[in-house]
């Protein structure tokens, strides 16, 4: 598997595994072009020889101080290998703020597993938010589905701190 910067001439691929990964939510055609022509915006994909089957986007906001990823997702035949957690890293290396941000779906447990992989020490801090490790997560309603949709963010480490990597700090 290898991680590439994607295109507009990937957007037949990248519609095939939006619509793989998040069926009736797959971002419709015009969503998908602008993602992947926005300059600013970070677009990666996990190629398996020819095919695409990973996609994450980070979109950039100075003001905020973060970059949220707008997407990210893996073809449901090549999930639970890895390559969730490489285009997560490849986007965290590739931003230049020092936060990061996503919303994912209660439902979504291989996603939420990931995403506590990547915590270090879990711990309520009361209210609506959870706070694990650099991590922060709160929630809200979805309101076409009705569903809970948390909310999480965390710092990305630099070189200097106390891992060996630019990426996030991973407990383990």
């Amino acid at each position: 598997m290898e991680i590439q910067i994607a295109s507009l001439r990937d957007l037949t691929a990248l519609r095939r595994l939006e619509h793989a990964c998040f069926e009736k939510d797959a971002w419709p055609l015009l969503d998908l072009i602008a993602v992947l022509t926005w300059p600013d915006v970070v677009k990666l994909k996990a190629m398996e020889g020819d095919e695409m089957v990973g996609f994450v986007a980070g979109d950039p906001r100075p003001s905020e101080g973060a970059s949220w990823i707008a997407t990210i997702g893996v073809d449901p035949r090549y999930q639970r290998r890895g390559i969730g957690r490489a285009l997560l890293r490849a986007a965290e290396e590739r931003s230049r703020l020092p936060r990061m941000r996503l919303t994912v779906r209660m439902s979504n447990q291989g996603a939420i597993a990931l995403y506590e992989k990547e915590a270090i020490i879990p711990w309520i801090s009361g209210g609506s938010t959870i706070t694990m490790g650099r991590m922060a997560w709160s929630w809200r309603k979805i309101y076409a589905r009705r569903e809970v949709l948390l909310s999480l963010r965390w710092d990305i480490m630099q070189a200097n701190d106390e891992c060996n990597s630019p990426t996030t700090c991973l407990g383990g």
